[in-house]
């Protein structure tokens, strides 16, 4: 609920913005005796999740309006207002954009440059030189506002996304290795679902990449970049978790065969990690250390024995099933220490102020 209602006032904020910066371009505008369209457009789309965004889609937004005005006004001078103008217009600003690399000013080139053809009268040079003022104001309005009003602040949206997928991956692994060790056959779901939660990480690296920008025009506190900074650690490590999720998620379940001991074992792992995952607290301690060394000794057997069976019938020597699984949990295993490392870190930073975790 947390991390919804987060992006509903995300959301809300940056329509609000939108709408300032419609405002005060069409007060201008007016002001100026210029016509407003074509500015507001600018306006609307120059609004993007980041400040640093919006400056820097700026220098590419300008130069192909200016393409898109050229072009509405050569069309009128050859053409009028035509069939064969918008077509002309449509056409050669999309053509010019593309060539030019001004792939983020394209849309509203050629839709101002297409609006601009029933404007455009005697006047060439005049009708081009408003329209690149028109263009300006609302570049400029909408950086500003996007600067300076209701900066957006991801950090508490990621942490509670980062939390709510780590639940998430618990539960794949958790569902998987019971299909695994039951010898059941693969849900389509699962797999859906763990595409979901790769698609849920990637966003929260947007949003990641988002607030690093953000910091780059607004000043912060070192309270809240020591936070960032752990969380970002930990999204980290959650991304190579995944991938060995993955591993498992297509592993073919039917070839694997366990002594109900070992399975036992492995299901008891399974169990650890997803209360470690759901406890928020990532605590790995003596009994995790235990089963993680279990698991250990299990690989090095299974190893020992693949190594010997290579020495027979020689390269042909695959690895088998429950060695594949091992493995893949033992780096899970790995990784969470790793992790428990880096979330206690950061609650001593937060304590002691003392040097931000590099591992």
């Amino acid at each position: 609920m947390k991390v919804a209602s987060m992006k509903f006032k995300l959301a809300g904020g940056r329509i609000f913005k939108t709408g300032i910066a419609v405002f005060v371009t069409a007060l201008i505008c007016h002001l100026m005796n210029w016509p407003a369209m074509f500015a507001v457009i600018t306006a609307i789309v120059t609004i993007e999740p980041t400040a640093a965004d919006s400056i820097k889609k700026a220098f590419v937004r300008f130069p192909a309006s200016a393409i898109g005005a050229g072009f509405s006004v050569l069309s009128t001078f050859l053409f009028g207002d035509t069939p064969i103008s918008y077509t002309f217009v449509s056409i050669a600003t999309i053509f010019a954009c593309n060539k030019l690399k001004l792939h983020d000013g394209t849309i509203v080139a050629a839709l101002t440059g297409v609006a601009m053809i029933s404007t455009v009268h005697d006047d060439y040079l005049s009708s081009f030189l408003i329209r690149l003022g028109t263009t300006s104001t609302g570049l400029i309005v909408s950086s500003l506002v996007n600067l300076f009003v209701m900066p957006p602040n991801y950090s508490l949206t990621i942490s509670n996304r980062i939390h709510a997928e780590f639940l998430k991956a618990g539960d794949i692994l958790n569902r998987r290795c019971t299909e695994l060790f039951n010898g059941q056959a693969y849900v389509k779901q699962l797999r859906h679902e763990f595409q979901m939660l790769i698609n849920e990480i990637e966003k929260t690296e947007t949003l990641c990449s988002y607030q690093k920008d953000e910091w780059r025009y607004h000043s912060f506190q070192r309270k809240e970049a020591r936070k960032f900074h752990y969380a970002y650690k930990k999204l980290k490590i959650l991304r190579l978790l995944a991938f060995h999720i993955g591993n498992l998620i297509y592993l073919p379940s039917h070839h694997l065969q366990l002594e109900p001991d070992k399975n036992m074992l492995l299901s008891s792992s399974i169990q650890v990690l997803r209360t470690i995952y759901y406890s928020g607290a990532f605590s790995f301690g003596k009994q995790e250390q235990i089963m993680r060394n279990e698991l250990k000794d299990w690989f090095l057997k299974q190893k020992s024995a693949m190594e010997s069976e290579k020495s027979k019938i020689g390269e042909n020597a695959q690895l088998s099933p429950e060695t594949m699984v091992l493995y893949e949990l033992l780096s899970i295993y790995d990784l969470t220490k790793q992790l428990s490392t880096i979330h206690h870190q950061g609650q001593k930073h937060r304590k002691h102020g003392i040097k931000p975790y590099r591992g």
